[in-house]
């Protein structure tokens, strides 16, 4: 009997040790899940594909990030530019990708963590007989006009700093309203001499067949005089996810995993005009 008593208490005893562990295992491969919003309609930069999947050098890099952190569970959100700032700034998304640029008043808002994630051409759109106009001191030097930019757009900030730079020879900046400005159709039409516009936004409404100024190709050009840095956006309580991002981030650009991406997406590494400058 007391034989029978041992053997029922080391099967209990063994049995606890063996629920412990397995609760030790559980509690250790714990991950957190988060949601990342990217603009549905922003190819090459943030796009959801034919197959109905999230899509984009912004959004390819950060599925390398989350390969490199396994306490992390991505879900990518699909959704607008307006939702996806108010959207990260309220919570409702802990990070989101928009080919966003640097900008005071977003600091107020979001945390921009240390590693930026890409770059993007930016430039002017002109008729085509002003082709020779290749950066902004030939724009300004022309008197040329530039299309309103909104004051809370990062490219206005852009055209901003390059004035501070360059007092005697100023871009004539005008602050919009909004951001609906229809930069094509003003220098299309005559209205303006020229816009700033992204290189992507250009590829995919002029030069891009099934673009809705596909018939423009051959009456405008893009000249590009910048490449700017552009950055996720984590919302203010988030700078654990940030710091985190941040690792994982350098170890993607040391294996010039963001080379191969923007030659992908951008038909050339941009990085490569970054290390020019």
């Amino acid at each position: 009997m007391k034989k029978h008593i041992v053997q029922i208490m080391l099967i209990i005893v063994v049995g606890m040790v063996i629920a412990g562990c397995a609760s030790t295992d559980t509690s250790g491969d714990e991950v957190r899940k988060v949601k990342v919003a990217y603009v549905q309609n922003s190819k090459p930069m943030t796009y959801t594909d034919d197959n109905g999947e999230p899509n984009g050098y912004d959004v390819r890099v950060l599925q390398e990030v989350e390969k490199r952190l396994p306490q992390y569970e991505f879900e990518f959100v699909g959704t607008s530019d307006d939702d996806l700032l108010l959207g990260v700034e309220q919570g409702k998304y802990q990070v989101g990708v928009k080919n966003a640029f640097y900008t005071e008043e977003r600091t107020k808002k979001f945390i921009y963590p240390e590693q930026f994630i890409g770059l993007s051409s930016i430039g002017l759109l002109l008729k085509k007989e002003d082709e020779d106009i290749k950066s902004l001191e030939d724009f300004a030097k022309a008197g040329y006009s530039l299309a309103p930019i909104a004051a809370n757009n990062a490219q206005y900030t852009v055209i901003e700093q390059y004035n501070e730079e360059n007092p005697d020879n100023k871009v004539d900046l005008k602050a919009g309203d909004t951001f609906t400005v229809d930069v094509i159709q003003w220098v299309n039409e005559g209205r303006v001499d020229g816009g700033v516009i992204i290189e992507g936004m250009a590829e995919k409404q002029v030069f891009d067949k099934d673009g809705p100024y596909y018939n423009l190709r051959d009456e405008v050009v893009y000249n590009e005089f910048d490449v700017i840095e552009t950055w996720p956006l984590f919302n203010k309580q988030e700078q654990q996810f940030a710091d985190d991002f941040d690792q994982a981030m350098k170890e993607v650009r040391e294996e010039k995993i963001t080379n191969e991406l923007s030659t992908e997406f951008y038909g050339r590494d941009l990085f490569e005009l970054l290390q020019e400058e």
